[in-house]
């Protein structure tokens, strides 16, 4: 489980004397307190380092699990283990399966991202 320690800090203004990672924790850490039945997260990691949004992405696939969980990203591996991936190009829907599918299928535009990241 991931816990988030600020103790004693005070907090301005929409919380500007936070990092934009920091403030990003806060949103999780209030998803997860509410027990939010569907979480939507726009690049909620891209200002958190890589090994943070690993440790980030197995919390939620534990505490998030039973909870349907939208995710907009452009790191590939925020998005490796969801059930299913869906890809837009100019807008329109090209591609929708598991991420193992689409990885697995030949000239697929999800492979060759993943190919381009790795």
């Amino acid at each position: 489980m991931l816990i988030v320690l600020f103790a004693d800090a005070d907090v301005i203004e929409a919380g500007e004397n936070f990092s934009v990672g920091q403030r990003q924790l806060f949103c999780l850490a209030r998803a997860f307190l509410r027990n939010a039945k569907i979480l939507i997260m726009d690049e909620a990691t891209a200002s958190i380092d890589v090994k943070t949004d690993t440790i980030i992405q197995q919390v939620l696939s534990t505490v998030f699990a039973d909870k349907t969980v939208l995710t907009i990203a452009h790191r590939i591996s925020t998005i490796l283990d969801s059930d299913n991936v869906l890809v837009l190009s100019e807008g329109r829907v090209v591609e929708f399966g598991s991420p193992e599918k689409l990885k697995n299928q030949e000239g697929s535009m999800f492979s060759a991202l993943v190919k381009g990241h790795y």
